[in-house]
């Protein structure tokens, strides 16, 4: 109470801070600091004159995070605060030997991504930077990476914002639209609403059981050894490198059609199948072995894309998400497994999980803790 007391009277002295949401205060903190990479790959060589000028007359005015910092008062709270922002301090244009082959920048592309991936973000400015790589790589003629903190928002929201700056290639004197066939806000709602309410006996044992498995998976219970889990203290902390997998969402459409499931249970699918295939060739059976996977869950009620004028309309921008711990199946020889199986359990398990509130609960578990032990416990 003392903290939320301290930062009421900040904000009074201070009225252009604004505070920081709960979600944004834990993904940037002195022990985690999360950022998204956003690459665009251009079909035609960049021409970078103009991109003060986007910045300046496109980007920024979409929210005032982008010309924010996060600042602590004396309780640790953070809140945002506005201040002069110089664009040329967040381009970045990296110079690479010239002459060379696509595929040799495709290593120079991947190399600089895992640079930049570690590399902290600035506390002194605001929390993104563009960078642009001239050079043409096997899949484009030119690179944009934008990296932008967590804190200013989860991926729903990003994206938005940076569609928000493009414009439609047949007409650019139009915005960037995308077909849309998903219901209002309200009757998503009254839908969801109905479906939990004739459910209602199932989703109170789903949410007590899955709210458990939570908190124990946070605590006491830790997944097996193996070649996807070294148990090494602090490995966030080592070096790693980016690489990439290409796959065709047309193909993803398809394979989703044949087992009414979304594209987001082909994804999870294909990764639990690649894990089993990747331990096999370690010399792992993974029979018996506890291994946990985090699906990210967006936990806004809406169901396709949003403009960014819709989403603080309805102020769902921000950091709408939660964490469902899936445990990842084994098998004992994926070569003979049958890659839909991996498909159809993902897709099974996912909507067993939606189910469930019990995302919602360890929310407010993660709130109560942050109030009684500060923010950065």
């Amino acid at each position: 109470m003392a903290s939320t007391q301290s930062r009421d009277a900040v904000l009074e002295d201070h009225p252009q801070l604004l505070p920081a949401s709960p979600t944004s205060e834990y993904i940037h903190s002195s022990i985690l600091s999360l950022s998204i990479l956003v690459v665009f790959e251009l079909e035609i060589p960049i021409k970078d004159s103009k991109t003060i000028t986007l910045l300046r007359d496109q980007f920024l005015p979409i929210n005032t995070r982008f010309s924010s910092t996060l600042v602590r008062d004396e309780k640790g709270a953070q809140s945002w605060k506005r201040v002069d922002i110089n664009l040329e301090d967040h381009v970045k244009v990296p110079h690479f030997p010239t002459g060379l082959p696509p595929s040799t920048y495709d290593d120079y592309l991947q190399d600089y991504l895992t640079k930049i991936a570690l590399d902290r973000l600035p506390e002194n400015r605001p929390l993104w930077e563009i960078h642009i790589i001239k050079y043409p790589t096997s899949n484009a003629a030119g690179t944009v990476v934008f990296k932008l903190h967590h804190a200013l928002g989860d991926g729903f929201s990003l994206m938005g914002a940076l569609f928000s700056c493009f414009k439609r290639a047949d007409d650019p004197s139009l915005p960037l639209t995308f077909p849309t066939k998903n219901p209002s806000l309200k009757s998503h709602w009254k839908a969801e609403a109905w479906k939990k309410v004739s459910n209602i006996a199932a989703g109170c044992w789903y949410t007590a059981s899955d709210f458990v498995q939570s908190v124990l998976h946070g605590t006491v219970l830790e997944d097996d050894r193996t070649a996807i889990r070294s148990g090494t203290p602090q490995l966030e902390f080592e070096q790693f490198t980016i690489s990439t997998v290409t796959f065709s969402l047309d193909r993803i459409r398809r394979i989703k059609s044949k087992f009414a499931g979304t594209v987001n249970d082909v994804v999870v699918g294909i990764i639990f199948y690649a894990i089993q295939l990747y331990q096999q060739r370690m010399g792992q059976v993974t029979t018996g072995r506890r291994m946990t996977a985090s699906v990210l869950l967006n936990t806004r009620m809406v169901n396709g894309y949003q403009s960014v004028n819709d989403m603080l309309k309805e102020k769902t921008w921000g950091n709408h998400f939660g964490f469902l711990h899936i445990g990842i199946p084994s098998c004992s020889n994926a070569d003979k497994e049958n890659p839909l199986t991996f498909l159809i359990n993902a897709k099974k398990t996912i909507r067993r999980k939606r189910q469930s509130l019990a995302v919602y609960l360890t929310g407010r578990l993660l709130q109560m803790l942050k109030t009684i032990g500060g923010p950065e416990d």
